[in-house]
């Protein structure tokens, strides 16, 4: 039975407090249309809104919600009308659409901010102070790998919907949840000879430990492998796998994300569920895609695991994928690349005990995403 092996646990040594995931923001090219697709495929609500209408002359941003799970999608309207539009512009110039920030809730963004510049940390804004009539927020900014960022955002004075700004949508339109709960982990693309250097930025800067290392004999195939160690604070709230390209006979995952998103970033965000076969059935009835395991994935499955809760048929049916560490198991299945750049992608995945990251997946999603690959001309 293949298993991962998790580094000891330790105290925690977080350098300050973090919740949880605040919000994941997104530089698009459309808001509008993106904030429509995000609803009627995946389920999520439009809460709020804050653009022209609003008072802000430059830029739209929506806000969707499932659960605990909080999606900004931000636009440019008028490119060259300030330098946040321009930033914002120049990035899906680059990169297409994908995600600048993954925001963490903390209890003081001052001293959060002043404890990780104080560690190395790079700033992008200092504490700023914004309010309204239902208070006011907090919030700070500091470089992570490319161009993505940490806002921190600290909300203890504030009993708003969201944050000053957004103005509170009441949609005719709202499809059903799919049963999304929360962010279970992001993972992050960087160049080769960059994933230890960023795997320190986050023990350094952040107090985050080593949760797990993945090398290229654990995550490769004939053609293709990746080195990957995962990052996690002291209440495993955040988990950041940091994923670097290993040398191969052909251009892996990694290499073709660097390509086509124009250097390190986001990879893919691993939104967890209750119920994946319920999820899963809904997203493909929806129209969302997912990558295939080969279907001798399937044969020897029972082998690997041991007894699990869900008939085998019906998982083959949707190319569900199975693991089992010490503690129990896991149960994934990734989406194809939602945009056109062969860039960012969904992981929706079920914990049942596991605290691992699917380790004995490794080798038939990676034959999965290199026959997409091969069918874009880009293995």
């Amino acid at each position: 039975m293949l298993t991962e092996t998790l580094e000891p646990q330790t105290e925690n040594t977080d350098v300050f407090p973090i919740n949880g995931t605040d919000y994941i923001e997104f530089y698009v090219g459309n808001a509008k249309q993106a904030a429509h697709y995000y609803r009627a495929a995946w389920g999520f609500k439009l809460i709020a809104y804050r653009g022209p209408e609003t008072g802000v002359r430059d830029r739209a941003s929506y806000l969707l919600q499932q659960d605990k799970i909080r999606f900004v999608l931000t636009t440019p309207i008028r490119p060259d009308a300030s330098d946040e539009a321009h930033v914002i512009a120049q990035h899906v110039y680059e990169h297409g659409d994908g995600v600048r920030d993954l925001a963490l809730w903390v209890d003081d963004a001052r001293d959060a901010y002043e404890k990780a510049v104080e560690r190395g940390a790079e700033s992008v804004h200092p504490p700023r102070v914004m309010r309204d009539d239902d208070g006011e927020i907090v919030i700070a900014a500091i470089k992570t790998y490319g161009e993505t960022i940490h806002s921190l955002v600290e909300r203890k004075n504030y009993k708003g919907l969201f944050m000053p700004g957004f103005r509170p949508v009441s949609a005719r339109y709202e499809p059903q949840g799919v049963g999304l709960k929360y962010v279970d982990h992001c993972v992050g693309n960087v160049e080769l000879g960059k994933m230890n250097v960023w795997v320190e930025f986050y023990a350094h800067v952040m107090g985050f430990r080593n949760l797990l290392t993945f090398d290229d004999k654990d995550i490769s195939t004939e053609y293709s492998s990746l080195m990957s160690k995962v990052m996690a604070n002291g209440n495993d709230r955040i988990k950041f796998p940091i994923n670097e390209p290993a040398e191969g006979k052909k251009k892996s995952q990694i290499d073709e994300y660097l390509d086509f998103y124009g250097g390190p970033g986001v990879q893919h965000m691993a939104l967890a569920t209750d119920d994946i076969v319920a999820t899963v059935v809904a997203l493909r009835d929806r129209g969302v895609e997912f990558l295939q395991a080969p279907t001798s994935y399937y044969r020897t499955l029972q082998d690997r695991v041991g007894k699990i809760d869900e008939p085998l048929d019906v998982l083959e049916g949707l190319g569900i994928l199975v693991d089992r560490d010490p503690d129990g198991y896991l149960l994934q299945i990734f989406t194809k690349t939602v945009e056109d750049r062969p860039t960012v992608f969904y992981e929706i995945i079920q914990r049942k005990g596991a605290k691992g990251f699917g380790k004995g997946n490794f080798k038939a999603l990676f034959e999965a995403i290199e026959q997409e690959q091969a069918l874009r001309g880009n293995l």
